[in-house]
């Protein structure tokens, strides 16, 4: 599978980095936890022990998370505001046939942050679909279920968290 490359703002970046080191620091405390439960007895019967490993499971989890999507995350400013979808970019569409606009970031949840927006990957077939296009735009794209999707493209605006 080929590596997928994630935008990253200098902040994201460097908040993700923070929440890294935060969880590589809080190790050999988990660890201290799991020996601690693991003293309790047989190990078959402790559910203290059993939850200090689901959670370390967890941990180690976003630990890999973050070291991959900041070993291949590009760093830089946020997309230049010309009206152009593409990755780092907030845009509203309108679906061939509906009223309704939807309004998603074109780029990762971790660029999100807390914002609560909903987010489309540039490598999916809409976040695909839409890298390049400009405002007032048709396009189409072959959904998962293989139906053919047609949409305009509103608006395209740099993502601001």
């Amino acid at each position: 599978m080929a590596e997928v490359t994630t935008w990253l703002t200098q902040e994201a970046h460097d908040r993700l980095a923070g929440e890294l080191q935060s969880l590589i620091d809080a190790r050999p405390t988990i660890a201290a936890e799991i020996n601690a439960r693991r003293e309790e007895g047989d190990l078959r019967e402790n559910g203290g022990y059993q939850a200090a490993r689901e959670e370390q499971a967890k941990h180690e989890g976003r630990i890999r998370k973050l070291q991959e999507l900041l070993r291949s995350a590009q760093i830089g400013h946020p997309p230049i505001a010309d009206g152009t979808a593409g990755p780092g970019m907030v845009v509203t569409v309108r679906y061939e046939g509906d009223d309704e606009t939807e309004t998603f970031l074109i780029g990762s949840r971790e660029e999100a942050g807390t914002a609560n927006i909903a987010v489309y990957s540039p490598a999916s077939p809409l976040g695909t679909a839409l890298d390049g296009a400009k405002e007032g735009e048709t396009i189409s794209y072959d959904a998962p279920s293989g139906a053919t999707i047609k949409l305009i493209l509103l608006k395209s605006v740099p993502f601001a968290a």
